[in-house]
């Protein structure tokens, strides 16, 4: 079975005064299907910039991407924008929610938006807000729920497609440490649930324990995680699998 996602030798660089700031130096990462991998990193490392090669949101300087089979740099843009919806799920630190809507129709509005029928698109949103606990909520606005029930509406809309690989990047980052944690419980045991590959950029080290791998972006470049509360050794060579590359 192909991976979830590839990829191989990605550059990202932004203008800097006279120059380009690199933020990207080579990175390499692979991710096998229903596996949650954790990107580790302090602010500004480049968690960000990275989710947003990955889920081809922006364009990286080079490198390649592959979602399984589907090369994702040969694509054109109108090409990977429908790869993206169809393949890619997202979930922010802020959870941009529409305050207007309310939480069912926040979730319902992804499969709209595919093409899905109005019966089809409340039906999944009702199933999946009841898998994140949030049935009696349904009918609420955003501004009508505490700051974890919006995390959660906004897994439940990332999942609305049943997308093969979902990116969220600081998911729990406006959290208290409690609902944070049972926040990340949820997300580890929905991947397992649907088999979906998760890749979550977070600064927490606790949490990013909960991951099948955990990665440190430093410098540009992905290395392996030493375990929560040892000190950073030397960095360990790339698994044979996909990994990091300096």
């Amino acid at each position: 079975m192909a991976a979830t996602l590839e990829v191989q030798g990605l550059w990202k660089s932004f203008p800097s005064g006279a120059g380009r700031l690199e933020v990207l130096r080579g990175v390499d990462l692979t991710v096998q299907p229903g596996q949650v991998v954790a990107i580790l990193g302090a602010s500004g490392s480049g968690k960000t910039t990275l989710l947003h090669q990955i889920g081809a949101l922006d364009r990286p300087d080079r490198g390649e991407i592959r979602y399984g089979e589907e090369d994702v740099m040969q694509s054109t843009e109108d090409g990977r924008a429908a790869l993206r919806n169809r393949y890619v799920g997202f979930i922010f630190q802020y959870h941009h929610l529409l305050a207007e809507f309310t939480a069912l129709e926040n979730v319902a509005i992804p499969v709209l938006i595919a093409g899905g029928r109005r019966e089809e698109a409340w039906k999944r949103a009702e199933e999946l807000l009841a898998l994140v606990g949030l049935t009696a909520r349904a009918h609420h606005r955003p501004g009508q729920l505490s700051g974890g029930e919006q995390q959660r509406v906004a897994l439940a809309r990332a999942l609305a497609n049943s997308p093969r690989l979902v990116l969220a990047d600081e998911p729990t980052g406006n959290l208290d440490r409690e609902t944070g944690e049972a926040l990340y419980r949820l997300l580890y045991s929905l991947s397992r649930q649907g088999q979906q590959s998760w890749v979550v950029a977070t600064h927490n080290e606790y949490l990013a324990e909960m991951a099948d791998i955990r990665w440190r972006l430093e410098d540009g470049a992905l290395r392996p995680a030493e375990p929560w509360g040892q000190v950073p050794g030397p960095a360990a060579p790339a698994s044979p699998g996909g990994g990091a590359r300096e």
